[in-house]
This record gives structure tokens, sequence and C-alpha cells, in this order.
């Protein structure tokens, strides 16, 4: 059974509010340096654990830097949402239907529209 993913952030409690805000979903549980986001009582989660020198990743990829290790697509009815709760459009957008962001913590993610 899945449970979850867990993202390192400097500020866990701040990043899960964030995707409460972009998911419409409650915090599930909140302790010192760990946050969670629940779809449901019994999940999945979206972790976010407090990491010490946090580097936010670069987005395209540049040689030195962070890469990003993965990111999350969500699906949804607005592709500019997120933008409004403190995320940043990233420079490269690849497809018409998805929107590529980065949240207040710089992790991509991307926000996916299927009209049919």
């Amino acid at each position: 059974m899945w449970w979850g993913t867990t993202i390192e952030a400097p500020d866990p409690g701040a990043l899960a509010r964030f995707y409460v805000e972009l998911l419409g979903r409650h915090l599930g549980h909140k302790e010192p340096g760990t946050a969670a986001v629940a779809a449901s009582p019994q999940g999945p989660f979206l972790v976010f654990q407090r990491a010490d020198g946090y580097r936010a990743p670069v987005r395209p990829p540049v040689d030195g830097e962070q890469r990003p290790m993965m990111h999350l697509d969500f699906q949804v009815g607005d592709l500019d949402s997120a933008v409004a709760l403190g995320a940043t459009l990233a420079a490269r957008q690849p497809q018409p239907h998805v929107r590529v962001l980065l949240d207040p913590a710089g992790h991509p993610f991307c926000l996916c529209h299927d009209p049919d």
C-alpha cells in the first residue's frame, strides 16, 4: 500500500499550507520539522520534512546545481490558480495544457488541464 511521499523543505509547515490551499485538502499532521497534507484520513499523504541546508532545485537543470529529483502532477480545472497562492511560473512551458510551476520552496510541479 502506498502511504505517501516525503519532500524536503526549509519550512515544512508553510509548504504544507501551500499544498492544502492548492489541493483543497486538510493538514493531517504537524509537529516541529514535519507537516503532512492528507487526501483522506487514510492517505495518501504529502509529508514535508525540514532539511537543514536545503537548496532549491534548479529547473531546467544546470550543471553543478541541485537538480529536481521528482515532481508532482495534479489534474486541475484552472491552470493559473497556483500562481495566486505563491507559486512561480517556470520559465519554460512545454505544453499548452500544462503549467510548470515552482512551489514556494522551489520544487517543480505541474498543473494539467484535460477538458475532455
